[in-house]
Formats: structure tokens, sequence, C-alpha cells
């Protein structure tokens, strides 16, 4: 073998040893980046909105400048009371502010059966509210611990993001 083919080979190998080298970083930068972003994400989703924290939690969405999409200010009250189980809420409410990115529609749960929706709300459009709200299934007289869970959704009204808010129910009679 002569001293040109050694040489040929030893720069073709060199050649593919840098290919080889520069996909393997680019790859590493890849799932990088990808864990990354999937941690910010889990970190921004991992706050659970209730009672004892709403005022810090609004606190901090009042001073930021916006909302990012996918993401939504809450806008509601957290006791809804109604007269009987079947009658019209004289205090339930629940604005999309015009600030939010989406349209959001809810559907509300007790919050020992979330299989079972006693509520589901239309589409509330940015800028919109919701009031004059009756439940779908009457409850009788008591308080009820519960859970709404709104939807963010996008042109199609398919779901982009979900956001899970506790709050109380109340049952005059």
């Amino acid at each position: 073998m002569s001293q040109e083919t050694k040489d040929e080979n030893g720069k073709e190998r060199k050649k593919l040893f840098i290919i080889v080298c520069v996909l393997i970083i680019v790859i590493f930068s890849g799932i990088m980046l990808f864990f990354n972003l999937k941690k910010d994400e889990i970190e921004k989703r991992n706050v659970v909105v209730n009672p004892k924290n709403a005022e810090e939690i609004a606190e901090q969405m009042i001073n930021e400048d916006y909302v990012e999409a996918g993401y939504y200010t809450v806008s509601m009250d957290t006791n809804w009371h109604f007269d009987k189980g079947d009658a019209v809420s004289d205090n339930a409410r629940v604005n999309n502010l015009a600030e939010n990115t989406n349209d959001v529609y809810f559907d509300v749960f007790l919050k020992e059966n979330e299989s079972d929706a006693i509520y589901k709300s239309p589409v509330i459009p940015r800028g919109g509210y919701l009031e004059k709200i009756a439940l779908d299934q009457p409850l009788s007289k008591g308080t009820y611990d519960c859970i709404i869970v709104y939807h963010l959704v996008d042109e199609e009204q398919e779901t982009i993001s979900t956001l899970r808010v506790s709050f109380t129910i109340t049952v005059e009679s």
C-alpha cells in the first residue's frame, strides 16, 4: 500500500470522525434544549390556585405585562352561592379578561367526583364573561368543595391547555 493511499484513508477517517462529532453535538444540544423547554413548561404548570394563595397569585399576575399564549389569568368568584340547588347563582361569575390570549370554556366537578361535571360552560371569548350560572346537576343543601377545569382553546376550539382551580359552592336550601 502506498503512502498516498494511507494519507487519503487517514484524511477520510478524520473527516468522518469530525462529522460524527458534529452530529453528536447537534443531537445533544437539541436534546438539552428540548428538556430545558419542557422543564420551564412544567415549572409554570405546577402552580395550583386555591383560596389560600389566590391573592398572592393574583398579585403576581397583576405585575406581569401580558399573559403568554396558552396561559390564563383567572378572574372568578371562589365561593358560588345558590338559594336552591336548581336556581341561578346570585354571585357566580367567570371573566375571560381581554389580556388573556385564548377563548376559554370550563367544567365544574365536585372534588370527590371528577368524572361527572355538574356544570359545562359555553365558550367565553376574550374580554367576555359568564354570569347567572345554574348548575346542570342540581345539588342539595350544603357546602361543596369543587374543582373548575378551564380549557384554553385555539381558533378551532381545540384545547391547547388546561388549568384547575379549587373553589366552593354553597347551596342554602
